[in-house]
């Protein structure tokens, strides 16, 4: 297993110092807010002939895609873990911005991890990310199999007062097979775990995901209702989720009105069973 963190300041100082701030802080440490984006690294794509004709910016610089994050980073700043699959680590089409970083600094997050799943030098540099405001114990990086090279999983471990977290985010391969196995590699993952959140474009609907899946006896589960999130300007597929183990009550889910990438976010309201340890 290897490693390619690339984390900012572990300091904390935005915690409040107030009394009030105080309660609000205890009071975060049993909720939890999170969310999944799918950032098409930064392309605004708001129909399907925009494909052809902004296809151009998955290989060059665009001027209006720091902006685009900047819109991002508004939305991302009232969660506490954000999930985030299609970025890009800093190549000539980002204008060697990793956007990872640029999106954790625009929405004030702490800490932050990029993970690289292909790596094409100045070309590309595709891969996940992380951004979380709790300081995990654990952060992992896994490749994923299949019969293509390129997916990825970012394992972060998180400590509860009397057990722990363990949060995965990943991005599945679209063909059946490649999905098949990359489930039965996160579904050994979290056997294990005292509690566990999977989250991320999983390229599946949710009741295949737990109905017909190596998923289906992990004891995770989802909304009610499946969230459509693809395409973002008329969504009718849902391929982005949030997935959590019996223990995590759900306080609310939906759709974020975000339609920049071809994804539209996902966001969960979390109750957790006992307190984190930030």
């Amino acid at each position: 297993m290897s490693t390619h963190s690339t984390s900012s300041s572990d300091s904390n100082d935005n915690e409040p110092t107030d009394e009030a701030g105080s309660n609000a802080a205890a009071a975060r440490k049993t909720h939890l807010r999170l969310v999944t984006y799918n950032i098409q690294v930064g392309i605004q794509t708001e129909n399907y002939h925009h494909y052809v004709t902004r296809g151009w910016q998955h290989l060059l610089p665009n001027n209006t895609r720091n902006q685009n994050l900047d819109r991002m980073a508004d939305a991302l700043k009232d969660f506490d873990v954000a999930a985030l699959q299609e970025t890009d680590g800093g190549s000539y089409r980002s204008g060697f911005v990793n956007q990872v970083e640029y999106l954790a600094e625009k929405a004030e997050f702490p800490y932050w991890y990029q993970q690289r799943n292909r790596n094409l030098g100045p070309l590309g540099q595709h891969g996940n990310g992380l951004l979380t405001r709790i300081k995990p114990e654990i952060l992992e990086d896994h490749k994923l199999p299949g019969i293509m090279p390129g997916r990825g999983a970012i394992i972060a471990r998180f400590a509860l007062e009397h057990s722990s977290l363990l949060i995965i985010v990943a991005h599945l391969s679209l063909g059946v097979r490649a999905q098949h196995q990359q489930l039965e590699y996160l579904q050994e993952l979290i056997t294990d775990a005292d509690h566990a959140i999977v989250m991320g474009d999983l390229n599946s609907h949710l009741t295949s995901l737990l109905t017909d899946s190596p998923l289906k006896d992990s004891g995770l589960r989802g909304p009610e209702q499946p969230q459509n999130t693809f395409p973002s300007w008329a969504p009718v597929r849902s391929l982005d989720h949030i997935l959590v183990s019996s223990e995590l009550k759900i306080d609310s889910l939906g759709t974020l009105d975000i339609p920049i990438s071809d994804h539209l976010p996902v966001a969960m309201d979390l109750i957790l069973p006992e307190p984190l340890i930030s």
